[in-house]
């Protein structure tokens, strides 16, 4: 079965052109030109991905994708503008799992698309090897997408999760921003520090909303980060 992408965007042009390359591809495609319409066929009906538009008449992107991860954690790409960088940030701390800045191309379009996908592919179906993970009061079962601190769920999105499992899976070890991006990412793809940087504090706010003690991640300026053991 293909899998489905929702594709948000005021700009028809943008849905007719990107909707033709995805289907091309392979991928069923749901448009809409308004967030509520979209919030309502999302939750209506299964779908793999979703690429939103941050500027949106009614109900912008962000606001769309908070009412999203309500309900699901489904992988969710940004589509900004160039002067964006406020919003970039800002849709990352909301869960995001990547975004691309206007004008684009539909071919990085696609290889981001293929990227998340199958990093959330591979976070459900992998079988083989020691998959769980236990570090003290965290506990990672990447069979399931499930994470839990002090035996309560925390709700994390597919790159959080990779990031976070990167970091739990060698406690003490130092891991650079380029070898976060590849774990969450892949090799193939080039991302700037910020956007890893965005992934931290969000995963930070996440782990403090269950223990506002919690200080496992530890940053080491110019360097990198590192999962202190406990």
């Amino acid at each position: 079965m293909a899998d489905r992408i929702a594709l948000v965007d005021d700009d028809q042009n943008i849905l007719t052109s990107v909707a033709l390359a995805l289907e091309s591809e392979g991928y069923d495609v749901d448009s809409y030109s308004d967030s509520e319409a979209a919030l309502a066929g999302i939750t209506r009906r299964k779908v793999d991905l979703a690429v939103l538009d941050i500027k949106m008449p009614r109900m912008d992107g962000i606001e769309l994708l908070q009412k999203l991860r309500k309900q699901s954690q489904l992988p969710v790409i940004f589509l900004t503008s160039k002067d964006d960088e406020l919003d970039e940030a800002l849709g990352l701390g909301m869960g995001a799992d990547d975004y691309i800045t206007k004008p684009f191309s539909q071919r990085l379009l696609l290889a981001r698309i293929r990227a998340v996908l199958r990093r959330a592919s591979d976070n459900v179906m992998a079988t083989t090897g020691p998959n769980i993970i236990r570090q003290g009061h965290l506990l990672m079962d990447p069979d399931r997408h499930l994470c839990s601190w002090k035996e309560t769920e925390v709700k994390l999105t597919v790159t959080e999760f990779l990031i976070l499992q990167a970091l739990a899976a060698r406690p003490g070890m130092v891991k650079n921003r380029d070898q976060l991006m590849d774990a969450a990412y892949g090799e193939s793809i080039f991302l700037d520090d910020r956007t890893i940087d965005s992934h931290i504090k969000r995963l930070r706010r996440k782990m403090r909303a269950h223990d506002t003690e919690f200080d496992q991640i530890e940053t080491l300026y110019g360097i990198g980060y590192k999962y202190k053991a406990n």
